[in-house]
C-alpha cells in the first residue's frame, strides 16, 4: 500500500511523527483483509472483532513531508485466536524506513478471546 506524506503527518521539523506509523499499519492491515474479501465492518456485525495485543516498530530512517511510502504487509502466522503480521515500510528510493510487527487477537463482543473461524483462516491463507 502506498502513502503520500502530507504536512499533517509530520512534526514541526517536517519528519513523519512516530505515532502516525500506527495509522499506516492499521490502514495496510485493513487493505490486506479486504483484498481477501474480509470486511471489518461485516466481521464486527457477526461478533468477530480483532484487537491489538502487541505492536512493535523499529525506525530505521526518517520519512519526510512529500515522501511516498510503501507498506508491504505479510501475515506470518495465524493460530487459534491470534494473527501475526510483519511489515516493511520503504520510501520512494526503496530505502527501508521502518519494520514492524503486530499481534492481533480475535475476541467476541464482550472482548473475550474466541477462536478465529475456519473460513476466515482459509481466506487469510
Amino acid at each position: 500500500m502506498k502513502f503520500r506524506i502530507y504536512y499533517h503527518h509530520t512534526d514541526s521539523g517536517g519528519v513523519v511523527y512516530y505515532a502516525n506509523y500506527l495509522k499506516f499499519l492499521e490502514e495496510a492491515r485493513t487493505e490486506f483483509f479486504e483484498e481477501r474479501r474480509l470486511f471489518i465492518k461485516e466481521l464486527i456485525e457477526r461478533g468477530i472483532l480483532f484487537v491489538i495485543a502487541r505492536q512493535e516498530i523499529d525506525y530505521k530512517l526518517p520519512a519526510f513531508y512529500a515522501d511516498t511510502l510503501t507498506v508491504n504487509t505479510h501475515m506470518v502466522n495465524v493460530s487459534g485466536v491470534k494473527i501475526e503480521f510483519e511489515y516493511e515500510i520503504k520510501n520512494q528510493n526503496d530505502k527501508l524506513v521502518s519494520t514492524a510487527r503486530t499481534v492481533m487477537v480475535c475476541v467476541d463482543k464482550n472482548f473475550k478471546p474466541r477462536a478465529i473461524p475456519e473460513e476466515i483462516k482459509e481466506k487469510l491463507k
